[in-house]
């Protein structure tokens, strides 16, 4: 019987999240056309929805615990608990304009339309970071004061400022301009898809990575915080494998400070004595973007360098963010 329900995103976050599932020790069955994978830990049931959906189920306790991107927490202002970045799925929200548009920022845009005597017409999947966005630049609140942005789907409208609209898009945005809207705020990973829509990037909105969050009910319940911990714990020990390399190197004792001086580690290298007494092993782990500049440093005191990249690392001892030490 599950303990909790879990939650994972359909559409561009999907495989490398069942990559990521696997590097956390899970099985995952799943045919083509299911919306309901199978895992191999009795206590979970999975189900899977869209990113743009999942902080509200989350909210709601639809679900306990779900993967889904930063960009859509922030759009529908859910109410969750972030428990860890997942550092994958890194996109950028922009803001883009077509580039033979003589304008290279929002204010730009905004005083150009003006001297045109023109609204302003934006497309977007993200109606409420976008007019937040625009609320907050200050040539905007100079003309417009604390006015909203007139926001349009097919089943309502809301704002009181039609000067500047904001209209829902379901996809493809990129081929809104310049027919359509004037403006553009869509994600992107690299910018060729704008680029090749003769689109150019003005602002970053923001970065967004997925992440792992919590119906905050279901996190005071006892039995499902014990099994969302451990979820938790495994995710975080693959997000600190992936960013370390775990190496076994041999060191004369006369060289072991030397050596240890340059070898920062998690907390402190295993030292081992080898049947050489002269010999000694040393076992840890260090950042694998620093492994470079600490190679000439090993090839100057050891031998026998070992090098593997580790599936996880489990810090045990660290609790959760924002649990007490005394639970």
């Amino acid at each position: 019987m599950s303990v909790i329900k879990f939650a994972i995103p359909k559409g561009s976050l999907e495989e490398a999240t069942f990559q990521f599932l696997a590097e956390a020790g899970y099985n995952i069955l799943s045919g083509k056309r299911s919306y309901r994978p199978k895992i191999s830990d009795q206590e979970i049931s999975l189900k899977m929805l869209r990113p743009q959906e999942i902080p509200v189920y989350i909210s709601e306790g639809v679900a306990d615990i779900a993967i889904t991107g930063e960009d859509w927490i922030r759009e529908t202002k859910a109410n969750v608990e972030i428990l860890t970045s997942l550092e994958y799925g890194r996109v950028k929200l922009v803001a883009g304009a077509p580039k033979d548009l003589p304008v290279d920022s929002l204010s730009d845009v905004l005083q150009y339309f003006w001297s045109q005597n023109r609204n302003i017409r934006i497309s977007t999947e993200y109606l409420k970071i976008c007019s937040d966005w625009i609320k907050s630049n200050p040539v905007y609140k100079k003309k417009y004061g604390d006015k909203d942005p007139l926001i349009i789907t097919p089943w309502w409208k809301i704002g009181d400022n039609p000067k500047v609209s904001i209209f829902l898009s379901f996809g493809a945005t990129e081929a809104k301009t310049p027919e359509i809207s004037d403006i553009i705020m869509d994600v992107t990973e690299t910018g060729t898809t704008l680029s090749a829509n003769n689109i150019k990037i003005m602002e970053i909105v923001m970065e967004s990575y997925a992440v792992l969050i919590a119906n905050k009910d279901a996190l005071s319940d006892p039995i499902k915080r014990e099994k969302i911990y451990d979820v938790l714990a495994l995710f975080r020990g693959v997000v600190n494998g992936r960013k370390n390399l775990h190496i076994f190197v041999n060191v004369k004792k006369e060289n072991l400070q030397k050596l240890l001086s340059a070898l920062p580690a998690l907390k402190k290298p295993t030292i081992s004595p080898l049947s050489n007494e002269n010999w000694l092993s040393i076992n840890t782990v260090v950042d694998k973007q620093k492994f470079l500049k600490l190679l000439p440093n090993l090839r100057k005191f050891a031998q026998g360098l070992v090098v593997h990249e580790p599936r996880q690392i489990l810090s045990l001892d660290e609790l959760p963010n924002g649990v007490d030490s005394e639970e």
